[in-house]
């Protein structure tokens, strides 16, 4: 099921779990990040090829990343112990990225994640495809 961003109110269970990852990453409350997360949890980055192991390297990551940015959840959507975001940041400096994120959740604690961060605008659009699309 799909939620947005004005529904936040109203969640439970397991998108419960990935709406307060977000928030509290938004909050830089990163012993509340903590609280979330397993201690053994593997989050892979595949477009850039990282593995990200255990929770204190997680946070840590997230913690030393450049000042500038925020979140905002653009959509949560579960099946089951799986929740998929979708979520805009943007920096001051280096634009707006946006990242697609597969969140396993298991006893209230993400085990694992995968997510594809891309920013805004990176990938250009071939000469042979502009005739069949518009620009967002």
């Amino acid at each position: 099921m799909e939620q947005t961003e004005s529904q936040a109110g109203r969640e439970s269970g397991a998108r419960s779990v990935v709406r307060a990852l977000w928030d509290r990453m938004q909050a830089r409350d990163w012993a509340g990040v903590r609280e979330v997360l397993a201690s053994d949890v593997v989050v892979e980055w595949p477009a850039s090829g990282e593995r990200i192991v255990g929770r204190e390297n997680y946070v840590g990551l997230n913690a030393e990343y450049p000042e500038g940015w925020s979140i905002r959840v653009l959509r949560l959507v579960e099946e089951g112990d799986v929740v998929v975001s979708e979520v805009e940041v943007p920096h001051v400096e280096s634009g707006i990225h946006r990242v697609a994120s597969f969140w396993t959740v298991r006893d209230g604690l993400i085990t694992a994640g995968r997510e594809y961060w891309t920013e805004y605008g990176s990938d250009p659009v071939p000469a042979w495809r502009e005739r069949f699309v518009e620009r967002m």
